[in-house]
Formats: C-alpha cells, sequence, structure tokens
C-alpha cells in the first residue's frame, strides 16, 4: 500500500523543512511513503528547499493560483502516481506530523475512505476567542448541510482513500474544506475523525485575512455547495416560506376584507400574491434543479470511471517502462 503526503506551498521556504521533519517514515501497513509539494506560484526558494529535503514530488504552478486549484492539482498528481491514500497537510507547520498515523488508520483497516483531524479549537492558543465561535457555528452549519457529524469541517488535515480522491471535485476557487465535505455526505463516503493535536503558530492564516472576508467567502460556499448537492430540499424550504408569508398576508386582507374594510389594504393583498407566485417560482425552479443535479451525478460517476481508466493507464505504462529500463 502506498501513501502519498501532499503539502500545498506558496512561499514556505522557511516553514517547510520544519514541517517535512515531523512527517512519519514508516507507518504499519503501508509499504511505501512519498512526499509531495504543490508549488504555487512560490517567488521564494521553496522548490530548492524541497529538492534539498529529498521531497519525492513537486508539481508546479507558474503563478499563485489559491488553496483549492493546489489541492485539486495535488490529488490528481498523487493519484496517477499510484497513491492507495493521500495525506493533505499544511506547510506552515500547523498540524503534527506524527498524527498522521491516526488518519490513515480507519483507511488502512477499510473502516472509511475519508478522515478529518479534529483540532482542539477550544484549547488553540492563537485562535481568538470570535475565531473559535466562529469555527465551531461554521462546523455546525457544514453538518447540517452536509448530513454528516464531522466536528472541525475547516480541517484541512485529511486523509482520503484512492476511492474517495477519485470521487472529490471542488468548484469554489476559495478552499476546498467546506465543500468536499458537504460532497461526501451527499455521495454516503464514509467519514470518520480523528482527534489530533496542532503546533504553534509559525506565521498569519493567508485564508483568514480578516473576519469578514471569512465569514462571508465561506458562507457562500456553503450556500453554493448546498443549492448544488441539495437543490430541490433548498428550493423547496424557500418556496414554502415565501408561501407560508403569501398565506398569512392574505388571511391578514381577509380579515380586514370580511371587516369592511378591505378597500383600505388592497397592498396586503398584491403581496400575498406576489409572495405566492415566487414561491411556487422557487418550488419549480427547484424541481428543475433537481433534474440537473440527476445529471451531475452521472456526469461524476462518469467521471470517477475515467479518472480509473486513466490511472490504470498511466500505471501500467510506468510498469512497462521500469521493465525496459
Amino acid at each position: 500500500m502506498k501513501l502519498i503526503i501532499q503539502i500545498p506551498c506558496y512561499n514556505e521556504e522557511k516553514t517547510l523543512p520544519l514541517t517535512f521533519k515531523e512527517l512519519p517514515k514508516s507507518i504499519k501497513g503501508i509499504d511505501v511513503i512519498e512526499y509531495l509539494i504543490i508549488n504555487d506560484g512560490s517567488s521564494d526558494n521553496t522548490v530548492q528547499v524541497a529538492k534539498e529535503l529529498g521531497i519525492h514530488h513537486i508539481v508546479n504552478f507558474k503563478n499563485n493560483k489559491g488553496l483549492a486549484k493546489g489541492f485539486l492539482a495535488g490529488i490528481d498528481a498523487c493519484l496517477k502516481l499510484g497513491a492507495d491514500i493521500i495525506v493533505n497537510t499544511d506547510a506552515d507547520n500547523q498540524y503534527c506530523g506524527e498524527d498522521i498515523v491516526k488518519l490513515v488508520e480507519p483507511i488502512v483497516s477499510g473502516t472509511a475512505d475519508m478522515v478529518i483531524g479534529e483540532r482542539p479549537i477550544s484549547q488553540t492558543a492563537h485562535f481568538s476567542p470570535l475565531k473559535k465561535k466562529l469555527q465551531k457555528l461554521g462546523s455546525f452549519v457544514v453538518r447540517i448541510a452536509s448530513g454528516t457529524k464531522v466536528p472541525d469541517t475547516t480541517s484541512g488535515f485529511r486523509a482520503y482513500s484512492k476511492s474517495a480522491a477519485m470521487r472529490i471535485n471542488v468548484i469554489n476557487a476559495y478552499t476546498y474544506t467546506l465543500e468536499t465535505i458537504i460532497q461526501a455526505g451527499q455521495n454516503k463516503t464514509a467519514i470518520s475523525t480523528a482527534k489530533i493535536q496542532t503546533n504553534p503558530e509559525t506565521r498569519e492564516s493567508r485564508l483568514f485575512k480578516s473576519m469578514y472576508r471569512y465569514i462571508s467567502k465561506s458562507a457562500l460556499v456553503i450556500v453554493r455547495s448546498f443549492i448544488m448537492y441539495k437543490p430541490l430540499k433548498f428550493f423547496c424550504a424557500v418556496g414554502m416560506i415565501l408561501i407560508s408569508l403569501g398565506i398569512i398576508t392574505g388571511i391578514r386582507f381577509l380579515i380586514f376584507f370580511f371587516g369592511g374594510n378591505g378597500s383600505g389594504h388592497m397592498q396586503s393583498l398584491i403581496l400575498a400574491s406576489l409572495l405566492i407566485m415566487l414561491g411556487a417560482e422557487a418550488i419549480i425552479t427547484g424541481l428543475l434543479s433537481d433534474v440537473v443535479a440527476a445529471n451531475r451525478r452521472l456526469l461524476e460517476d462518469i467521471q470517477y470511471r475515467v479518472k480509473n481508466l486513466e490511472i490504470e493507464t498511466v500505471y501500467k505504462e510506468k510498469q512497462e517502462n521500469d521493465k525496459v529500463l
């Protein structure tokens, strides 16, 4: 069984050696461990440092493309390199490398296909009280949207089986953490969690630049992902709320009408009609979106099969080249 540990990097020449030093060199049940970095357009000596450390594989971007695209590029490269398990960790040494053993254990034993590290958020010193509350609130919302029980949904310390990795799709360009959980919940992926520890902060977060930006972008990702994977439930909920408000407004008008004062409250009748029509349109939109979502699921299944064939082809070509050499 082959494990590849991938590390997205953007100007990490100072922290990469410390991160790499803590990565495990052997794990029970794993035959081969390799390391891969995604150089996301670094302008420093990140690539040179990675080569000096002996990191096996380097995926290079000419310019900075963001965390989500880097994550996907790493997953794709790991699959083509024959990984049976892929672990994603940060280059800033936020996560303890020794905890990778905890992440891969459920996959090695066959009890899970996706394992997410659960940070001790309440005890993390460099998290402000507000950030801790936002992390917990965000995780709660994602659990509702995904139908999962993941306590720390923003954790980027994760392990994927080959099967789970081939099903990953990330549409937003901000972060992969939230969308992949909602997607995994929709696909009924076997998800597990592992309690992990975190190291002292080595630098400020590049993803959490401001409270407003973090909240707005994360909320947008959650809403967009929920609409994408559960459109019928979303639009029907919106539609029923609008229809209910329309009915209440209509009843209010009828009360005034039968009381002999209907002519002075025609606005309520117009508003009631408008709300009910908008609610009906929302439900119709949900039905149409559900058909689109069904087609998307078919496309995802086709994509999974194509990826599987592609990976098998690449692996066979590599074996043939090795024989020639």
